[in-house]
């Protein structure tokens, strides 16, 4: 099977990136994939997320043969892209915490990052604040916690439980003086609104997703057409009852063919 463009996470993460990109190129044939048998890689040292990244990877070209992977993960991006880059011959497109627009948009040039522990340790993320946010105070948070329970149907809960669940991370970047908060997790964006709501009026939230979904298209642009291509999605490892019935019910949401087992 040909899937011209592929959608990587370690979840259900890339879910938004996906959506936005399929309501730009309603024709183009994609899928997304979910290493699930890895999941959190959040929690993994660079080296084993080096690892996973690769044997997905090699898994995805085997079965989907795309013509572009789209890493739509962080901690996957910063620890894993350049490796994947000089391991395999097809484009990627990373995702990266937007730590240069937080820093055109921030007035007080103080900001606030939230993501996994893996990507709030990289260098990479020390590296693009350095380049981009010298001038700027950081305040780091990782959230595991609210990682998992994303994953775990928080998306689909009541919106005063999403409150619930954003708002110590929002406590401390007000504590902290930030007026810019960087999503630098995919996860946290299928909260973006309920992190918007929560801080504002005097904190901005910004994330990577319309930069990444652009510079997919800019770089392997689809093929003119207009009929609509139905996408499909894949998870890694076991799939006991509890993650079908979850996936299925996400793929439902984003209008994705659920396929199981990649």
């Amino acid at each position: 099977m040909h899937k011209k463009y592929v959608f990587l996470d370690s979840g259900i993460g890339g879910l938004p990136y996906f959506r936005y990109f399929h309501k730009k190129a309603p024709q183009a044939s994609a899928a997304y994939v979910a290493d699930l048998e890895h999941f959190p890689y959040g929690e993994k040292t660079r080296e084993e997320v080096i690892k996973y990244a690769l044997d997905v990877t090699e898994k995805i070209i085997d079965r989907l043969n795309p013509a572009m992977i789209i890493v739509v993960c962080n901690t996957m991006s910063t620890a894993a892209l350049d490796a994947l880059r000089k391991h395999f011959s097809i484009p990627f497109i990373g995702t990266v915490p937007a730590v240069k627009v937080a820093a055109e948009v921030s007035a007080n040039k103080r900001i606030g990052v939230i993501a996994t522990a893996r990507t709030i340790n990289d260098p990479y993320l020390d590296n693009l604040i350095e380049s981009f946010a010298a001038d700027c105070t950081i305040e780091r948070r990782a959230d595991a916690e609210l990682v998992a329970k994303i994953e775990n149907g928080l998306i689909t809960a009541p919106d005063e439980e999403k409150r619930k669940a954003v708002m110590p991370a929002i406590r401390q970047f007000k504590d902290a003086g930030v007026d810019t908060i960087v999503l630098a997790c995919t996860h946290f964006l299928h909260l973006a609104d309920i992190f918007t709501e929560c801080a504002a009026p005097s904190i901005k939230i910004v994330d990577s997703l319309p930069g990444v979904v652009s510079h997919t298209l800019e770089v392997l642009p689809p093929l003119p057409g207009v009929e609509v291509c139905r996408s499909s999605c894949y998870v890694t490892g076991e799939i006991t009852d509890r993650i079908d019935r979850l996936y299925r019910g996400y793929c439902e949401l984003f209008d994705l063919d659920w396929k199981g087992e990649l």
